[in-house]
């Protein structure tokens, strides 16, 4: 039987996620850095995460904390605890590293993990993407990620509470966009 890890074991603290870095770097890997709420994980945060990993030998996710995602998305939010969201996100096969951060942004995050590659969504205009200027300035790249339109957690959360919402069914059956 092969021995998976658990998604658990991928949530790292700052330092220990620093370190997976440097040795992801000394061997000669690229690492991906992408941040978000991941409130509902959908499948608009799944493609978007597989895109991320495509960019690269390794993604780190970082995952706004409780307060963060108070402060940027109101106070009914979030509705899933960073820690359950954080082992969602690490559940994913494309992931490899997950770290939870407290503040707005991921500033002091990408300057203390030095990625390679840091990708957003395709809905952020480049100049507003943080972390921008010092991933440039090491050499690194800026991706926008493509958008998938019409799939945003704040969507969902408001079609759910429309009458008939949450049984309204996608028009391809499948989910799939094109």
């Amino acid at each position: 039987m092969r021995a998976e890890p658990r998604a658990r074991d991928k949530i790292l603290s700052r330092e220990a996620a620093r370190r997976a870095v440097r040795a992801a770097r000394r061997r000669g890997e690229t690492v991906v850095f992408t941040n978000g709420c991941f409130d509902l994980l959908h499948v608009g945060h799944v493609r978007s995460l597989e895109q991320a990993a495509a960019l690269g030998d390794r993604l780190l996710v970082a995952v706004n904390s409780d307060a963060s995602v108070r402060r940027l998305k109101g106070p009914d939010r979030p509705l899933v605890p960073a820690g359950q969201r954080a082992e969602v996100v690490a559940a994913l096969g494309c992931v490899d590293f997950v770290v939870i951060f407290r503040e707005s942004t991921p500033r002091r995050l990408i300057r203390l993990l030095e990625p390679d590659v840091l990708a957003k969504g395709g809905d952020w205009a480049p100049e507003a993407i943080v972390g921008r200027e010092e991933v440039l300035a090491r050499g690194g790249r800026v991706v926008r990620l493509r958008e998938i339109p019409g799939i945003r957690t704040t969507l969902l959360l408001e079609r759910a509470k429309r009458p008939g919402g949450a049984r309204r069914r996608s028009r391809g059956g499948s989910g799939a966009e094109r």
